[in-house]
């Protein structure tokens, strides 16, 4: 008889169990912890060991999301050239975790009372700076506050998550129809 399954359990990957848990939640947000661990292949043990509960694991994929977002922001380099292509490669850059911050767009406790996670502010800060920069240069109106133009952007990214999601969007068109919409909107007309 062979002893294979016993002794060498692979080691927990937290990374891969909260990848699959994100794609689990962003299809389905009701999904309970029961079918988060079946959908992670792993046990409903193992998953509460990790994590405690419901609210535990959305703390942990807010963490995640964040991360994500700050490294697309890196990628999309916002300090360089026109402002309006920071915006192009800011949207192509957090398309991966478009299905991700939709989820997490939904999760008001995240928002709430004194626990919110300081990265969203961090994350508003440089996309707010990155329209206030396009305003300054002249590219973008300046009568939509950077503010707006931000929330603008997450309402976009996540409206476009749940369109592909439930089958009416094409995903290929991700970046096209929010950067259009948004900068279509943004962008500073010569005045008559």
């Amino acid at each position: 008889m062979s002893h294979m399954g016993y002794g060498c359990l692979m080691p927990f990957d937290r990374d891969r169990v909260l990848r699959a848990a994100a794609a689990l939640l962003t299809r389905k947000s009701t999904a309970t912890m029961d079918e988060v661990a079946k959908a992670a292949g792993i046990s409903r043990a193992t998953l509460h060991r990790h994590f405690a509960g419901r609210d535990a694991l959305v703390r942990a994929l807010e963490s995640l999301g964040i991360a994500e977002c700050e490294a697309a922001l890196e990628a999309a380099r916002p300090d360089e050239g026109p402002a309006r292509d920071a915006v192009r490669r800011l949207v192509r850059e957090i398309e991966p975790a478009a299905g991700l911050l939709a989820f997490l767009y939904t999760e008001n406790q995240l928002f709430e009372g004194e626990e919110q996670n300081e990265g969203w502010d961090r994350l508003d800060e440089r996309i707010t700076a990155l329209f206030r920069r396009g305003q300054e240069s002249g590219e973008f109106r300046i009568d939509l506050t950077p503010v707006w133009l931000t929330e603008a952007l997450y309402g976009l990214v996540a409206s476009h998550a749940w369109g592909v999601i439930d089958g009416r969007l094409a995903g290929k068109d991700f970046q096209y129809m929010i950067v259009e919409l948004l900068l279509g909107g943004a962008a500073r007309r010569e005045e008559s």
